[in-house]
């Protein structure tokens, strides 16, 4: 057959227009599918496969057009549909399918442009090279060894962690997966944002182990790796190490020499230090949620000690060991010089073993941070950034600082990095509440308590600081009064539990026998806001100084002041501790005592150095002006105290007895009105 008249067959026998009207309607099933398929959340492959069959079918249609025609008769080959009688008018009803198909595609591919975007923009956002590394189960026969379940996991998310070309969520996150009886792995991974999850067991015998590992594409619950290690226990860092490297590699992540070698480097050699230290490590991760954080790091030390006995080289521990005592002397409880050289003593062994190892920079981070010294601790911060890029301790404690500061913006972008990689932290969740609380800007407060309790619905602490936002915002007491009460009559053992919000609830509502009650349950524990804390006999005197009972006021105080007064003496430059001091003989009517501790407190822990403890101890500065008769000053300083961040708030100065001596002032008023909420506000 000629070329020419080969065209004009492929013409006469419609080829060209089935050509035509298959890549019309190719197109727009393709279009349609583009936009489906994700909406029904099928499989990437179930795209590659329409895909394919649609190219495949175009030279089988061609095929098929050359072959056969369609007559008002039906589908008949060629060669007999010629000797049918021709129509004289052509049927162009073809045409207009045509048409319509090209416009509906058309608009579907607009459709899908403007619709793809936002779905991009969120896949973009869950990168390809991140992992949670959830808890490994423990078949041991011996359930005591779950412990070591929890340490094998953590080893490898450590390891991956020091990756700076992965992300990888932190642990606090993930163990909130332990012990589940099923896990959901595409809605665990949707929650903290990774496209990747492993999951593993360990058995560990006499003097063996076994660890097994899968890695699952949870973007489409599909395995990529899995393996089993069955070996002598004494090399289980090793299978850690080869675990770590074989997600690195699966994940195609780049591992520089760097990375490569603190993969490999083994934490000790004695595996009962080793479990000395996982131990330890539990006891200082729960501390913050705990009832007697003390008794949590105090444990945590102990078992950390006796870790570095068995292996003095033990570098790790000696960087825990820091944290532990750092976060004692930090908070309060036990702010002595003995408890700080503690600290500097396990850092410099650290230092001493690993010079220049980032973890060793964190820690003395920390400790800087404790000591109030904020331009050294950030200079450690950035040498161990770089060597530790997934670690939340790095963004949290950069947010400590700015905050500490006063820069609240910077705290709370380095907060919200914390959570990128630790997005189910509750404790950085609660920092953030709080900076909203000091800001005062407390809608945003209720958001992020609504979070914490959309995690932990059943949290208590959450319940409780949700009510006494109301308190704070607008000085309504009975959210916090229906939670306290319910509580307690479900769990009646949880009066002593909640004796230190009792005191407050029952002093705003000046219910002297609910106060009674509470400091009853309260025994030999403390109450108050942050680092200012509050012996029972404090309550008791102040309880009967708004009762107008000046002889049970004086004994209340005359009792507080002795235990008071062994603290100060314990921690001499500590502003809290001398602020209650100040309270104290305030009661007792020590004019010049009072205000001369009121103002060594205020010094000692200005708002530039101490954002959050700072206000706290200018507005307890004006209660003791208040107290001694000096209103003029106690206005003077209150005037100053509310207009930095802080726990003062329009709930606390309308309800609270503290302030009774300035009420029907009008400048106290004036100030009470300022803080008031706006028209508007939820």
């Amino acid at each position: 057959m000629k070329p020419r008249n080969f065209f004009s067959e492929l013409k006469r026998r419609n080829v060209y227009k089935v050509a035509i009207a298959y890549a019309v309607v190719a197109w727009l099933l393709l279009q349609a599918a583009s936009i489906l398929f994700p909406t029904f959340e099928a499989p990437p492959w179930t795209m590659k496969m329409f895909v394919a069959v649609t190219a495949l079918g175009f030279p089988i249609a061609l095929i098929i057009a050359w072959a056969f025609e369609l007559t008002p008769e039906g589908l008949k080959r060629t060669e007999f549909a010629d000797e049918l009688p021709k129509k004289t008018e052509h049927n162009r009803a073809w045409i207009y399918v045509v048409v319509i198909a090209v416009a509906i595609s058309i608009g579907l591919f607009f459709l899908g442009r403007f619709t793809a975007v936002p779905r991009q923009s969120m896949s973009d956002r869950v990168s390809t090279k991140s992992i949670a590394v959830l808890p490994f189960e423990n078949f041991s026969e011996d359930k005591a060894f779950a412990f070591f379940a929890d340490g094998v996991q953590d080893e490898i998310l450590t390891d991956l962690a020091k990756i700076a070309d992965l992300k990888v969520i932190s642990r606090t996150s993930v163990m909130q997966y332990k012990n589940t009886s099923s896990r959901n792995l595409p809605e665990i991974a949707h929650a903290l944002k990774v496209a990747h999850v492993l999951e593993g067991s360990v058995q560990r015998s006499a003097n063996r182990v076994r660890v097994s590992a899968q890695l699952i594409d949870a973007r489409n619950d599909t395995h990529v790796w899995a393996d089993k290690y069955d070996r002598d226990l004494a090399d289980v860092f090793a299978i850690q190490s080869e675990i770590a490297q074989k997600i690195a590699d699966q994940l195609q992540a780049k591992i520089s020499p760097r990375e490569r070698s603190a993969i490999e480097k083994q934490p000790t050699k004695d595996l009962a230090a080793y479990d000395l230290y996982i131990r330890a490590t539990e006891a200082i991760d729960a501390a913050p949620t705990t009832q007697n954080i003390k008794e949590n790091f105090s444990e945590a030390i102990s078992l950390l000690e006796q870790a570095i006995a068995r292996d003095p080289a033990f570098f790790n521990a000696y960087c825990k060991l820091a944290q532990a005592h750092d976060q004692l002397y930090l908070l309060g409880e036990d702010h002595t010089r003995a408890r700080l050289a503690s600290a500097e003593q396990a850092i410099n062994a650290a230092l001493r073993l690993q010079p220049d190892a980032a973890e060793a920079h964190l820690a003395q981070a920390g400790h800087l941070y404790s000591k109030l010294d904020y331009e050294g601790a950030r200079a450690e911060i950035e040498i161990a950034r770089h060597s530790l890029p997934n670690d939340t301790r790095v963004f949290e404690l950069s947010g400590y600082i700015d905050r500490r500061q006063g820069r609240w913006p910077e705290s709370a972008r380095n907060l919200e990095r914390a959570l990128e990689v630790d997005p189910n932290n509750v404790s950085i969740l609660w920092q953030i509440a709080l900076s909203y609380e000091s800001l005062r800007d407390y809608a945003k407060d209720a958001a992020v308590l609504d979070r914490i309790l959309a995690l932990r619905p059943n949290d208590l602490d959450a319940r409780l600081a949700r009510g006494q936002l109301e308190v704070a915002w607008k000085a309504d007491t009975q959210p916090l009064h229906e939670i306290i009460e319910s509580s307690i009559q479900q769990h009646p053992a949880f009066s002593a539990h909640l004796a230190a919000v009792r005191i407050f609830l029952a002093s705003a509502e000046r219910d002297a026998t609910a106060a009674e009650r509470a400091l009853t349950d309260l025994g030999d524990d403390t109450y108050g806001p942050d680092a200012i804390q509050f012996s029972r006999a404090f309550g008791e005197g102040q309880l009967a100084r708004w009762k107008g009972d000046a002889a049970a006021a004086h004994a209340s105080f005359t009792t507080a002041r002795v235990a008071q007064q062994r603290i100060v003496d314990a921690q001499p430059d500590y502003g809290p501790a001398l602020c209650v001091l100040g309270l104290i003989d305030a009661g007792l009517g020590r004019k010049e005592d009072a205000l001369r501790e009121g103002r060594r407190a205020v010094e000692l822990t200005p708002p530039s150095k101490d954002s959050i403890n700072g206000p706290i101890i200018m507005g307890f500065f004006a209660v003791i002006c208040a107290w001694v008769g000096e209103k003029d000053l106690a206005i003077d300083q209150l005037t100053h105290a509310i207009q930095l961040p802080g726990r003062l708030s329009y709930g606390q100065l309308r309800l609270h007895p503290l302030w009774d001596p300035l009420r029907g002032d009008p400048r106290f008023e004036k100030i009470v009105a300022s803080l008031a909420p706006k028209e508007g506000d939820k």
